[in-house]
C-alpha cells in the first residue's frame, strides 16, 4: 500500500484495512537527496526530505489503530513506483493498493504517473480505489476483450466471485458501433457473435462453479460503456487486465484500462498479464 499523505492515498489505505486477513505493509517514499542543502543552513538534509514520508506513515498508523489493523510501516528512498513494486516483489505480497487522485474531468482523464508506473511494472495485482469509493465484493464486473493478456484477469474474477459469493457480469464491448452524440452504447448487441460467445463461455464456466453470472456485449466506446454499466448497476469492483509489459507499454498501460480507472465509480483491480 503506497501512501503520500494525500486524501486519496489515505482513503485507499483505510479501505485496504477492510480486506479479509490482510497484513498491510504501508510504504511512503522520499526522494533521493541531491545537492548540498547544508549550504543553506540545513543540518540534516535527509531528515528534512523524509519528514513528509514519516508524517504520512503516522497518519496511516492512526487510521490502522482505528480499524484495529496491524501494519508494517516503511519509509523508502528513491523513485516511488520502483520502491513500491520492489517491496511487493521481495515481500511476496499478493496485492498493491493505490489511491486514485482527483475528481475534476482533467484529473480523472490523466492517471497519476506513480500509479501508472506501478501498474506497468507490478508483478502482482493492483487495486486502485477512487476517492469516496468503498471496497466490496457483492457485484463484480469483468471487462474483457477476449485477448490473451486478459486471461489472468478472467481467472482472477472467477476466483474472487467464487470465494466471496459474488454476482459476476462478464462484459465485452464492440467499439465504434451505435455511438451518437456521445452515447455510451448501453443497448446490448442482438444475436450471437465471437464477443458474445466469449462472454457467455466465461459466464457458463462461472455457473459451473455455482457463481451467479451472465455474459453481455455492448456497443460503444469501451471505457464509457464499462464505467456507465458499473454506475448503472452499482458494481462493487471492476476487474480487467493490463496490456503490455515491455518498453513503453509498461507506461502507457493501455488507454482503455487507464480511462476506466480514471472514470470508474468503484475500485478497479488491474491484473498483470
Amino acid at each position: 500500500m503506497g501512501v503520500d499523505g494525500s486524501a486519496a492515498s489515505l482513503h485507499a489505505f483505510r479501505e485496504s484495512c477492510k480486506l479479509s486477513g490482510s497484513w498491510v505493509t504501508v510504504v511512503a517514499v522520499a526522494p533521493f537527496y541531491k545537492g548540498d542543502l547544508r549550504l543553506v543552513g540545513v543540518a540534516n538534509p535527509q531528515a528534512l526530505l523524509t519528514e513528509p514520508c514519516n508524517t504520512a506513515l503516522e497518519e496511516a498508523q492512526e487510521l490502522a489503530d482505528e480499524a484495529g489493523a496491524v501494519i508494517n510501516k516503511v519509509c523508502a528512498v528513491g523513485a516511488p513506483h520502483e520502491r513500491i513494486v520492489e517491496l511487493a516483489a521481495k515481500g511476496s505480497r499478493d496485492l498493491i493498493v493505490m489511491g486514485a487522485k482527483g475528481q475534476s474531468f482533467v484529473e480523472r482523464a490523466l492517471l497519476g504517473s506513480v500509479t501508472r508506473r506501478v501498474i506497468g511494472y507490478s508483478p502482482v495485482d493492483v487495486l486502485v480505489v477512487p476517492l469516496k469509493a468503498q471496497v466490496g465484493w457483492s457485484k463484480i464486473l469483468l471487462a474483457t476483450d477476449g485477448s490473451q493478456p486478459g486471461k489472468r484477469a478472467e481467472a482472477r474474477a472467477l476466483d474472487l466471485a467464487q470465494d466471496y459469493g459474488s454476482e459476476l457480469t462478464v462484459l465485452t464491448v464492440r467499439e465504434g458501433l451505435g455511438q451518437k452524440n456521445g452515447e455510451t452504447g448501453l443497448a446490448a448487441v442482438a444475436g450471437m457473435d465471437p464477443l458474445q460467445e466469449h462472454a457467455e463461455e466465461i459466464a457458463q464456466e462461472a455457473k459451473s462453479r455455482n457463481i451467479s453470472a451472465r455474459g453481455l456485449v455492448l456497443m460503444g466506446t469501451p471505457y464509457k460503456s464499462i464505467t456507465a454499466l458499473a454506475a448503472q448497476e452499482q458494481i462493487d469492483l471492476i476487474v480487467m487486465g493490463s496490456h503490455g509489459h515491455t518498453g513503453l507499454k509498461r507506461l502507457l498501460m493501455g488507454s482503455v484500462a487507464e480511462k476506466v480507472i480514471g472514470h470508474a465509480p468503484c475500485p478497479v483491480l488491474v491484473v498483470p498479464r
